[in-house]
């Protein structure tokens, strides 16, 4: 299994599209890129981190090709409602004790 953790600078007027972009973005990767899902944690008032399991780094890190346009939305709608978006890790997972 290959783990990766985000941050996200949320704008203070943009979290409810953030939010709703991001769980649409999350859900089509799980549906068709196939990603083990995620969780979003929140900091504070604009800084959210997520949490997003994949079977292994190929596939984390291939072309997602077959998602469908609506994507492209959803990637436009958070990176408008961030001020910052960056890839903090990657990284294989060694054990795994999540119940």
């Amino acid at each position: 299994m290959f783990s990766v953790i985000y941050s996200f600078d949320v704008k203070l007027d943009c979290t409810e599209q953030f939010i709703t972009a991001w769980k649409k973005m999350t859900i089509l990767l799980y549906t068709r890129e196939s990603s083990l899902g995620s969780r979003l944690h929140k900091m504070n008032e604009t800084k959210y981190i997520a949490y997003a399991l994949w079977p292994d780094k190929e596939t984390w890190s291939k072309e997602k090709t077959n998602l469908p346009k609506s994507a492209n939305e959803y990637h436009r709608i958070m990176n408008e409602s961030c001020t910052s978006i960056k890839t903090e890790y990657a990284m294989e997972v060694v054990e795994d004790l999540l119940k």
